[in-house]
């Protein structure tokens, strides 16, 4: 720091305009301020032997460099504002250094350097104040002395006699001069005092400088003050528990954490955990017991034991075993659902003849609302065992499932063992809900983990990073539920017995409206049984109306919309009670949304009805084709995936291979372009399964021929002409039967997919197995 003190007055007057310039490093000198430096380079020694034998005189300039100082140029290096000074006192040391002490003169301006000595010489102008004051100047003097007083009270290192000093100084240069020479700021921040000519803006800016160094010296001692308060009050509350202990002891009591302790050893011996269990307890027990209770890890330590101590290691629920009351309780909680159901009593059949048995890791799979989730509480409700469940969707980190280890802040078990723990028994019912949702990132991929978990021969061991103990879960009966099973990975789906899920025909529909959708939402609205009351003809309109789905969200949606009409009318004494008849829908609902548009589709040739699968249930799908003039284009529309358009291309070179034989000139697509539409545009599709429909509908715009009314087809096509399978059969026959359609044509080898049809639709649909596209095109044409 500089010495702020002026050490003596020197006649400016003979200042020469010549100047032997020294670079100043990390250091600035105002005038009439002195500094101590030292010089090493030797062309600056030699400046400094010249200078001592002639006036004393050299100039400092700041650098602007700060490393490789070896090769400075001055013109570029160095700072054109400096300070004039002389060389108060000079000595040499015996390692060819000098040691100064130079007291500033005056500001210059550097004009141009001169060449001819080995060190820096500058012609520089000389800047000289004016001593002037008004009414401003006095009022940041006075300001800068008050924060600069304040400022030396607070910072140690300063002497108590420098305010003193700066209160005597009149000259507002002078003032601005040696505040800014005196308080902690940088050399970039003291350069800019410097070259600050005129006398209020030089104020300013140093009252700008003293108002953060006391912002930050304020700060710093506050934060001391705080620092010594927690260290004084913690020394005391230790030696306050120091007493309070030998007190209790004198007592013969016992303190808080001696007592805990206790308890945890206790519950550790009545728990029964196994031995690995035990021994990892009483080690952390030990360790615990060491620690003073005040201490962050006497919470960490504490927190594990109460986990480890909390789970339900030995205890576990008796299952019901009893099938006929278990079909029961399947019956009264949903209809249908018989494949489930059956597999269930299947799992208590096996437990009452053989108790030590694994259970099964099921996986409801099928599109939402079909009763997957609500499913998995009445099989806990027909064993008669707790149940838990956790949803997956959108977990993305590994710690999810197994836990994060204790090294981390907060760190807590993963889900699974918080289920167990909250179940109280060590086999629940657990359903791990939406696993297709599962994602990974840089977190690690939970499916991975859930590997574990789902296998019954692994997870009899399962370790859990935080518990670090392994717990055994081959006692849990796991259920999971998703709608598309494509998601998952195939070591994940193969530790999964999958049941399909596949959505309800109109009947069951019906008969699941009135006998728990209408109770319920009567029941969430607070409507009586005499308040409200729907035909059947209404809860028919309501589900082909109002809602296309395989599930039941819609249609329980505007049952809910229809009881809350209801209840406003009821609440208002408009009505005492209402029947819900076909014709009074739409005044709680609208004008129908869904309309048959089957007929109106096939009246054309060119246009077949093909049969779509979708992840929330089956749908119908139209397929146009047109021709127009021109060489052989073949264009496809509606967003077709590739397989799609590599079916129509299929399709056609199947028909210009058998032209003759179907009735169609070979040479029909010379002088023609085909145009194949998938109407519903805006909406993605793919798969092979479209190629029969495509075949059939360019066929028909080729030969004039209608296709059949209220006749859907699927299966995928060869060019050989023959019909392969295809998937999603049950989804894609309920969609028809939904609308209405009395012929179905389906691949031969699909046959056997049948069996999972409802009796009932079987009975209102013809179905018509195939093997080739003749055969196709056979039962699809009309021969008119």
């Amino acid at each position: 720091m500089n010495n702020p003190q002026p050490v003596m007055e020197i006649n400016t007057d003979r200042i020469p305009d010549v100047l032997p310039i020294i670079p100043l490093f990390d250091a600035a000198l105002f005038p009439k301020m002195v500094l101590p430096l030292i010089v090493m380079k030797a062309e600056s020694i030699q400046l400094i032997d010249e200078a001592m034998s002639q006036n004393r005189i050299i100039g400092l300039l700041v650098s602007k460099k700060t490393e490789d100082l070896n090769n400075l140029s001055p013109q570029q290096d160095l700072y054109q504002v400096g300070t004039s000074a002389m060389i108060l006192k000079m000595a040499k040391t015996d390692d060819n250094r000098a040691q100064l002490l130079v007291q500033g003169l005056g500001r210059f301006r550097v004009i141009e350097f001169v060449a001819g000595k080995p060190y820096p010489l500058a012609q520089v102008e000389h800047i000289y104040e004016k001593d002037t004051k008004d009414t401003e100047i006095e009022a940041l003097m006075a300001n800068i002395i008050n924060i600069f007083t304040r400022t030396v009270e607070l910072s140690p290192g300063m002497p108590s006699e420098i305010a003193a000093m700066a209160r005597s100084i009149q000259e507002p240069g002078t003032l601005a001069d040696m505040v800014a020479s005196s308080i902690n700021s940088t050399t970039v921040e003291k350069q800019t005092i410097l070259e600050l000519f005129d006398i209020k803006p030089r104020l300013k800016e140093v009252n700008k400088l003293l108002n953060h160094q006391l912002e930050i010296l304020e700060l710093g001692n506050k934060i001391q003050t705080q620092v010594k308060g927690d260290m004084d009050k913690s020394q005391r509350e230790y030696y306050l528990r120091q007493q309070l202990k030998a007190i209790k002891e004198e007592l013969g009591e016992k303190d808080e954490a001696t007592v805990e302790i206790d308890d945890y050893r206790a519950k550790i011996e009545e728990t029964n955990m196994p031995e690995v269990a035990v021994k990892e307890a009483k080690r952390e027990l030990d360790r615990l017991a060491r620690m003073h209770p005040s201490s962050a890890e006497y919470t960490v330590a504490s927190t594990y034991l109460d986990w480890l101590t909390g789970l339900p290691w030995n205890e576990s629920t008796v299952d019901n075993l009893d099938i006929h009351k278990a079909r029961k309780i399947l019956d009264d909680d949903h209809f249908g659902l018989e494949k489930a159901k059956r597999r269930i009593i299947e799992y208590l059949a096996v437990r009452k003849l053989k108790p030590e048995s694994q259970g099964p890791i099921i996986c409801f799979a099928g599109p939402p609302g079909t009763g997957k989730t609500s499913l998995g509480n009445s099989i806990a409700r027909a064993l008669g065992r707790k149940f838990h469940r956790i949803s997956l969707g959108g977990v993305r980190d590994e710690a999810e499932i197994r836990g994060h280890r204790r090294t981390y802040v907060g760190a807590l078990p993963g889900r699974i063992i918080q289920g167990i723990r909250r179940a109280g028994s060590n086999n629940p019912v657990f359903m791990l809900d939406e696993i297709d949702k599962v994602g990974s990132d840089f977190r690690g991929d939970p499916s991975s983990a859930l590997l574990e978990v789902l296998d019954p021969e692994q997870n009899f061991s399962f370790s859990d990073h935080y518990l670090d103990v392994p717990f055994d879960l081959s006692k849990v009966m796991f259920i999971t539920t998703a709608n598309i099973l494509d998601t998952i990975p195939p070591a994940l789906r193969d530790r999964m017995e999958v049941l399909q899920l596949l959505g309800y025909t109109e009947d069951e529909k019906v008969k699941i409206a009135n006998r728990y959708l209408i109770p319920r939402q009567r029941k969430a609205h607070g409507l009586k049984a005499d308040q409200i009351a729907f035909t059947k003809g209404a809860v028919r309109r309501i589900i082909n109306g109002y809602t296309r789905e395989a599930g039941l969200r819609n249609l329980e949606r505007n049952i809910a919309t229809i009881c809350r009409g209801v209840a406003s009318k009821v609440a208002s004494e408009e009505v005492a009670s209402m029947n819900i008849k076909v014709i009074n829908i739409s005044k709680f609902l609208g004008p129908v949304q869904f309309t048959s548009e089957v007929k109106s589709r096939v009246a054309t040739p060119g246009v077949a009805m093909g049969l779509a699968w979708t992840p929330t249930g089956g749908d119908l799908l139209f397929i146009e084709a047109t021709s127009m003039k021109g060489k052989k284009g073949l264009t496809l529309t509606g967003q077709l995936g590739d397989v799609m358009k590599e079916s129509a291309t299929a399709a056609l070179s199947f028909i210009r291979s058998n032209a003759s034989s179907i009735n169609i000139e070979e040479d029909f697509f010379d002088n023609q372009d085909i145009h194949i539409h998938v109407p519903a545009g805006a909406i993605p599709k793919d798969g092979p399964s479209a190629g029969v429909t495509m075949l059939t509908a360019l066929v028909s715009l080729l030969t004039g021929k209608k296709i059949k009314k209220d006749l859907a087809m699927t299966g995928e096509i060869t060019l050989r002409g023959q019909v392969l399978p295809v998937g999603g059969i049950k989804e894609k026959v309920l969609a028809a039967h939904r609308a209405g359609i009395k012929e179905i044509i389906l691949p031969a080898w699909n046959e056997k997919d049948l069996a999972e049809i409802p009796k009932k639709v079987q009975k209102e649909i013809t179905f018509h197995f195939v093997e080739k596209m003749r055969d196709v095109l056979k039962f699809a044409l009309n021969s008119k």
